[in-house]
């Protein structure tokens, strides 16, 4: 298995995990980091709406934990007739971590469905030398 089949892999598995009674639309995220290490994330929802996480917010905040801060690539799956991209939140968040070339894939149950870069889904992200 390649690491870009193990990314995917990792999302369609987290994604069954996803709490999504509200909506019914699971959806999982899996990062791979600089190091090569993979975090996971899956959309948790609740009844005080919006008050839920989105699954690469979820996976975001796994990576932190865990020390790192450097995305090398990312995987959102999810089942739907077009593409799912992360929400524009979750954009700023990723770009927070990766950089304008970082490769952000989707994909449902039968594989990549679409892929872009995050400069491509978020051209005028916030940096964190903004506003200074």
């Amino acid at each position: 298995m390649t690491e870009t089949d193990d990314l995917l892999a990792a999302a369609l598995a987290v994604r069954e995990r996803a709490y999504a009674p509200y909506s019914k639309f699971a959806v999982g995220a899996a990062i791979r980091t600089a190091s090569g290490a993979i975090y996971t994330g899956c959309n948790v929802e609740n009844a005080s709406y919006p008050e839920g996480c989105c699954a690469e917010t979820s996976a975001i905040a796994a990576m932190v934990a865990a020390g790192e801060r450097d995305i090398a690539e990312v995987v959102v799956c999810a089942e739907s007739e077009e593409p799912v991209t992360p929400c524009g939140g979750c954009r700023q968040r990723l770009a927070e971590f990766g950089r304008a070339d970082t490769v952000v894939r989707a994909a449902g149950p039968r594989g990549e469905r679409a892929r872009w870069t995050l400069g491509d889904l978020l051209p005028a992200a916030f940096s964190l030398g903004d506003g200074e």
